[in-house]
């Protein structure tokens, strides 16, 4: 069986003359949920992306060792407006699944809704369902929650952590919000510099300590 579910080693990516990532390494285990967080342009959304296949522009001598079977669930839903939420869902994929993967994130019956009568919670519900269908071995978060009101980011972080538990795929979550990592992750790193400043494990992580290293001072 692979010990990591993805393996970064020595990543280098840059724009123009600055390194955004330099000699990035990471190791993420299968089944480990992980929360990068980071100062704004620290390099976050570059390094999900340079693991997603998305970013084209990655270089140095670096590896990256990531499965085919890769989901991404960004901050915005990303629904295509003129597809029922069934289609949304089943999008590139054999069709068959998409209506128990619906029922998971609690939309049973929402199959032939439009993306545009749903609430925005609903709407990343079914950004959940399509990543649910595909099987990942990983799955990347950008920031899903960032648009979502307090009382529904909750409620998304209970079903984020219900549908991980059952499905045990590797998780790296990008989110500015301390608490959010502290939350739901396994382990939790911090982006410096281009590379990676700090790693603990979520449950000895101390929030005034993580607020620190991302130069958030705390009143006393």
């Amino acid at each position: 069986m692979a010990t990591h579910a993805v393996r970064v080693n020595n990543l280098v990516r840059a724009f123009g003359d600055r390194n955004v990532l330099d000699g990035l390494d990471l190791t993420i285990a299968p089944g480990e949920f992980v929360a990068l967080l980071g100062r704004s342009g620290s390099g976050k959304s570059t390094l999900l992306k340079a693991i997603a296949g998305l970013d084209y522009d990655v270089k140095g001598s670096g590896e990256l060792n990531v499965p085919d079977e890769v989901a991404v669930a960004f901050q915005d839903s990303r629904l295509l407006p003129w597809l029922r939420v069934l289609d949304n869902v089943e999008l590139g994929v054999k069709p068959g699944n998409g209506r128990a993967a619906l029922a998971e994130v609690g939309l049973k019956g929402r199959e032939k809704a439009w993306p545009s009568e749903l609430s925005g919670g609903e709407q990343q519900r079914v950004a959940l369902a399509r990543c649910l269908v595909r099987e990942p071995r990983v799955l990347l978060a950008d920031e899903p929650f960032g648009s979502l009101d307090a009382l529904t980011r909750i409620k998304m972080h209970d079903l984020l952590r219900e549908l991980c538990a059952r499905h045990r795929p590797a998780v790296l979550l990008v989110t500015h919000d301390v608490d959010e990592a502290i939350d739901l992750a396994d382990r939790i790193v911090i982006l410096q510099d281009g590379r990676i400043g700090l790693d603990i494990p979520a449950h000895s992580a101390d929030r005034t300590h993580l607020l620190s290293a991302l130069g958030i001072g705390v009143a006393a």
